[in-house]
């Protein structure tokens, strides 16, 4: 064996819903592909045809070996209208659910994940002081919906990522610039993540339940300075891991509210966690307050830094300060052809098994190919290919090897000499 994987990780992928689904006009990314935001000129109404297609999906999943998903819902689906739920959408999220555990798979549910409606985004979304109580009065009718099949809970997707690129930097729906738009939206998300996790537990266990886990997908980066031996840059890398995602971690795990993340008034010190959930993709190079990418770092096709060893880096920081089991929610990377996807699995694994940090979950990021927002169809993260035309699905040598590590409880080395090798990142 050439890699043997700890006896308590799991292997699983993850998903989203509006990357996959297809054919919901409700919400506000699809009225922004609908206004031509897309860079590709795509739109998530296409996507993967998931909605209809979801036993073939996790038909497929249980032939790759795979027996945990992380996969997301439709708000706008299940309420399109504030206090008017779709049954029929209720109806179709519990036999999706169904089917997966009918499968062996063990379902992870991701509430919220970047998308609105549309009455819910015209209103101010988590700007706006109803947003608490409209994303509570969701979350209780999923739980009175799918809480005696599900266990395991994501409240809120990489709330830094959605506040900054959609109200601080601009980058996506509704395109906003605002600092006090980003300050609000911080101290709202912060609320309903705590609320959440609090009525989530409580509903499960007045049902008798003692299974319960919740979290939040945390994206986390490494921030290094462009040049260590420039002051400005060391503060920059400081103050940038800070603002982005130090305060609303610990704020969302604790209730300790600091700037730039103001306490909400429901909001209380406490512990609202039971895993810790990270999604890790790349190092950040800065000589400034912001973003970059070290000039000779190897990169994927989106221009980010491959740097597996850092996930391990932020893991460890983590669990010295939370203490609890740490979910690798999200991992994975851009690779269009698959030509370095092996590579990256391997050497992301090799990190994760040579440590002693308790990460017992790692969700690669994604099962297939999806629309990945802004960016449209065109950068592919999936272990398993979607021609969009035809909506038919190919697993690639990327997932190949990840079901054979998945039978073999590691990477064998005729996987590796099959898969690996031949593999090389670039810059």
């Amino acid at each position: 064996m050439r890699l043997k994987l700890k006896d308590d990780l799991l292997l699983g992928v993850a998903s989203s819903a509006t990357q996959i689904e297809g054919g919901d006009e409700n919400n506000n990314w699809a009225r922004f592909a609908a206004e031509g935001k897309i860079r590709d000129g795509t739109s998530p109404l296409r996507a993967n045809d998931h909605y209809n297609r979801f036993c073939e999906d996790i038909d497929l999943m249980a032939e790759m070996g795979i027996t945990i998903y992380r996969f997301g819902i439709e708000w706008s689906r299940i309420e399109p209208e504030r206090g008017c739920f779709n049954e029929e959408a209720l109806a179709h999220y519990r036999e999706e659910i169904t089917y997966m555990l009918e499968k062996g798979i063990r379902p992870m549910m991701t509430i919220h994940h970047f998308t609105n409606p549309l009455w819910f985004e015209d209103m101010g979304a988590f700007e706006s002081k109803e947003s608490v109580d409209c994303y509570m009065a969701f979350v209780k009718k999923v739980i009175e919906a799918f809480g005696d099949l599900v266990a395991d809970y994501i409240t809120i997707n990489e709330p830094n990522v959605y506040a900054t690129q959609s109200l601080f930097f601009g980058e996506w729906p509704p395109e906003k610039r605002s600092l006090s738009s980003l300050l609000k939206a911080f101290s709202n998300l912060t609320a309903c993540h705590i609320a959440a996790y609090n009525y989530i537990h409580k509903a499960r266990r007045e049902k008798g339940y003692t299974d319960t886990a919740v979290g939040f997908a945390d994206h986390l980066r490494v921030f290094v300075p462009k040049d260590p031996r420039n002051l400005w840059h060391r503060t920059a890398a400081f103050l940038t891991d800070w603002l982005f995602q130090g305060a609303i971690t610990d704020a969302m795990m604790t209730g300790r509210c600091r700037l730039p993340v103001m306490r909400h008034k429901s909001v209380k010190k406490g512990r609202y966690y039971d895993f810790i959930g990270i999604n890790y993709y790349a190092r950040s190079s800065v000589s400034g307050i912001g973003d970059g990418v070290a000039e000779d770092a190897f990169k994927n096709d989106l221009g980010w830094e491959l740097y597996p060893q850092g996930l391990i880096e932020l893991s460890d920081k983590l669990y010295a300060k939370y203490k609890a089991p740490v979910y690798v929610t999200e991992n994975g990377t851009c690779d269009n052809s698959d030509a370095f996807r092996s590579r990256f699995l391997y050497d992301q694994l090799e990190q994760i098994c040579n440590t002693d940090n308790p990460i017992t979950r790692y969700y690669h990021w994604s099962f297939t190919d999806n629309f990945e927002w802004r960016e449209g169809e065109t950068p592919r993260f999936g272990l398993v290919h979607i021609d969009y035309d035809t909506q038919a699905r190919t697993v690639k040598d990327s997932g190949k090897l990840y079901a054979s590590i998945i039978r073999h409880r590691g990477v064998t080395q005729e996987a590796y000499d099959t898969y690996v090798v031949p593999q090389k990142y670039h810059k």
